[in-house]
């Protein structure tokens, strides 16, 4: 704990405790004779060790009794003491009465010096079992509630560490899968003897250093993202024949804005992997609209299977790690369609920033 921290706690004891002393002054009116603020049976003996004696419980339960047993699920032990304390604070004026009648250590107190000699205060005390009973339901609140918020704070860390640990396996997942179909697409222009093939490597050694430098964060700014699916977009077209145009269009400012990376990755390679074919007309629109507080990306294409990639080499990946980020990372403020049919599929996503 931090030593700041235990300053702050002390004094809010501290601070507590004087309320508490000060309670019967609030609630008990005083005799106007005497200038003194505080009565002498303040002072007394009595008064003094009956207030140590409650001050002493409240840590006694706070810290020992209820961690080692009402914690531990100990429960009738812990009733047990209770019962005991309550009997042992109710009969304290009449035991405080025999050792002051049997000892000069313990002074008669002033409210027992005005009693009949004969007097004895009852076997149980009412406003004595009062006043434990208001010690021990504040000692045990204060360290249920305390106990309660570690509990929620150690469940938020598990829960975020969780979270975190997930969420870095379902962006290594992207990284092979990635890397995967795109070396299939260099393969085909190696195969085919393309010029383009060269080219391709070095766009793809671009777009590897930003995945390996900025995969690992959890936001990045958009322009770097937006780039990075220019890259691969690019990379991409080197492969297409006439047939296949791609629209790839940006408004608004991406300025001071952050997204997770790699967020749009998923849907691009979908569109390029299921939306291009060498026999038919196959437009590619992808547009980002960027807003003060949202942004909208929308990908269509048309539904071919691709003639690169054999259907047992499709992984599936993409889109079902993407839906799991977007819950990790955007739940409540993000809105995902998928739209398709026989010859289209349609994304819209409208991120909210």
């Amino acid at each position: 704990m931090k030593p700041n921290k235990v300053i702050l706690q002390v004094i809010v004891h501290i601070a507590a405790w004087l309320c508490f002393l000060m309670l019967p002054f609030v609630l008990f009116s005083r005799p106007r004779e005497g200038t003194s603020f505080l009565p002498e049976h303040f002072f007394s003996v009595y008064s003094i060790l009956t207030n140590l004696l409650y001050i002493s419980f409240y840590y006694v339960n706070s810290y020992a009794l209820i961690p080692k047993l009402l914690a531990k699920q100990k429960v009738i032990a812990y009733t047990f003491i209770i019962i005991g304390c309550v009997v042992f604070f109710g009969m304290f004026p009449r035991i405080y009465r025999y050792l002051s009648d049997h000892s000069h250590f313990f002074p008669i107190t002033p409210w027992l010096s005005n009693r009949p000699k004969n007097w004895s205060p009852p076997l149980l005390s009412g406003g004595s079992i009062a006043i434990f009973l208001l010690v021990f339901v504040i000692s045990t609140g204060v360290k249920v509630v305390a106990q309660w918020f570690t509990s929620e704070q150690r469940a938020k860390e598990i829960e975020n560490e969780k979270l975190s640990t997930e969420l870095s396996f379902l962006k290594s997942q992207i990284n092979p899968h990635f890397l995967f179909n795109t070396l299939n697409n260099i393969y085909a222009l190696a195969e085919a003897g393309s010029e383009k093939t060269g080219p391709a490597v070095l766009k793809l050694s671009n777009i590897m250093r930003y995945i390996l430098t900025e995969s690992k964060n959890d936001c990045v700014p958009l322009e770097k993202e937006i780039q990075f699916t220019s890259n691969y977009i690019e990379m991409q077209k080197m492969r297409l024949s006439n047939k296949s145009k791609v629209d790839f269009n940006i408004t608004g400012d991406p300025s001071g804005k952050k997204v997770s990376p790699l967020l749009f990755l998923p849907f691009v390679e979908n569109a390029f992997k299921y939306g291009v074919s060498t026999r038919e007309e196959s437009p590619i629109c992808i547009h980002l609209n960027i807003g003060d507080s949202n942004l909208e990306f929308k990908v269509k294409n048309n539904k071919y299977q691709s003639s690169l990639l054999k259907p047992a080499e499709t992984t599936g990946i993409g889109i079902g790690n993407i839906k799991r980020r977007l819950e990790l990372l955007y739940r409540n403020k993000y809105i995902l369609d998928l739209d398709h049919d026989n010859n289209t599929y349609c994304v819209h996503l409208n991120l909210f920033l």
